[in-house]
């Protein structure tokens, strides 16, 4: 369940969660320096003397979470791209095997997918008290009471794992969902998670992000061998569910073989769907055939070619590119290296936005990761006013990487 992390590891709390419509987007650049001991500190806020606009804040709180009183092993994860009906869930509950009752608990949950700097992460939106009895008995896990009453108070809680290794502005928010619908939410706690989940904020938030309500269940199946209950899961289950051994996924990744599904929240639900897809080794993932058919399309560009892209990118990557060409700085592109190839970010299981076909990577050999890179920045100017971010920005750069980052339509 990873590394235990006492309170004094919270990050430096604020008691309400995130800015209002009227206020700003979270800095660009990200700071990740979150270690400070726990407090409570006001937000921000404008100077109405000033003349400037009055921030106002919306709150997401839900009731705190009851006190700890036990664990439950996260075995198996269900998840549907639609909510699990109520019927089902209490069918799952009383599963069988051999005579006994073999689903020991289960929880559900919402789960839904954003991006960041070219990575994809899971985050659920949970009720609290079902959820923590799965992340383990260490002290960032289910005992960890302060953790589970920031994410009640409208604060969000990510996997220690990645503490350092997700980009967080210099206040220590975290942008969650994609394009106009990207909300920053303060960090409140770095806690152990369920299987392959790297966030959790609760339902008030799920609902503000527009997530599928309860469309995950996370099952513990106590005494009995997951795989027995897997058998009469697979009867109980519609076609379009897929069940993730959570025991197989922390020893050794994802299962090959095994569909996932993603489900992408904020301005790119449209263009992304539900992403169903199947690892299928060297890191590279199979989406299902029906899904590439209705998102992604080969179309013959200026200046780049042949290009395989999603369809809902393709109009403003060749408005971007006609517009470099006429300005007479078609030169500088030299070539591309690829838009949609489906596969993991190397040494992970989370998922590129190649894998989506929503970036494109030009100029590689100038452009390495780690360097301030060479291509024009013209070019990238010319690519940011089509709705583009540009990797050389991130905290790790990636300057031949550009990737949607809000929607637009050319006139």
């Amino acid at each position: 369940m990873g590394v235990a992390r006492t309170p004094a590891r919270l990050a430096l709390a604020c008691a309400v969660a995130t800015l209002a419509a009227a206020c700003s987007s979270p800095s660009d650049e990200p700071a990740n320096d979150t270690t400070n001991a726990a407090s409570t500190t006001s937000p921000p806020t404008a100077d109405a003397g000033s003349g400037g606009p009055v921030v106002t804040y919306a709150v997401h709180e839900v009731d705190p979470p009851g006190a700890y009183d036990g664990i439950s092993s996260d075995d198996m994860l269900i998840v549907s791209p639609e909510t699990i009906p109520d019927d089902l869930v209490d069918q799952i509950r009383r599963i069988r095997v051999d005579g006994s009752k073999a689903v020991s608990a289960a929880t559900s949950l919402s789960l839904s997918t954003f991006s960041l700097e070219n990575k994809n992460y899971r985050i659920a939106a949970v009720d609290l008290d079902g959820y923590r009895r799965f992340t383990g008995p260490a002290q960032n896990g289910a005992q960890f009471q302060e953790a589970w009453e920031r994410v009640a108070q409208g604060e969000i809680a990510v996997l220690d794992s990645l503490e350092r290794r997700i980009p967080l502005d210099k206040d220590g928010y975290l942008a969650v969902g994609s394009g106009e619908q990207r909300f920053p939410i303060h960090v409140g706690a770095w806690t152990a998670q369920v299987g392959t989940i790297d966030a959790v904020v609760n339902t008030e938030w799920g609902e503000a992000l527009g997530m599928p309500e309860d469309n995950a269940l996370v099952v513990s199946t106590g005494a009995f061998s997951p795989q027995a209950v897997k058998k009469q899961l697979k009867k109980l289950l519609g076609p379009d569910m897929s069940i993730t051994d959570l025991d197989i996924v922390a020893e050794a990744g994802l299962d090959p073989g095994v569909r996932q599904t993603a489900q992408v929240i904020g301005t790119f639900a449209e263009a992304v769907g539900v992403f169903r897809y199947t690892p299928i080794g060297g890191g590279r993932v199979q989406p299902d055939a029906a899904w590439v058919r209705e998102h992604i399309i080969t179309e013959t560009l200026p200046l780049l070619g042949k290009v395989t892209c999603n369809r809902f990118m393709m109009p403003q990557l060749k408005a971007a590119v006609l517009e470099i060409q006429a300005a007479g700085l078609g030169s500088e592109i030299k070539y591309h290296v690829g838009c949609y190839y489906p596969r993991f970010i190397a040494g992970s299981t989370t998922l590129s936005n190649h894998s989506f076909g929503l970036a494109i990577d030009i100029n590689s050999l100038e452009n390495q990761r780690g360097t301030v890179g060479q291509i024009s920045r013209a070019v990238v100017a010319i690519f940011k006013k089509w709705g583009f971010a540009w990797g050389g920005d991130w905290s790790y750069t990636d300057p031949m990487h550009f990737e949607l980052a809000r929607i637009v339509h050319p006139g």
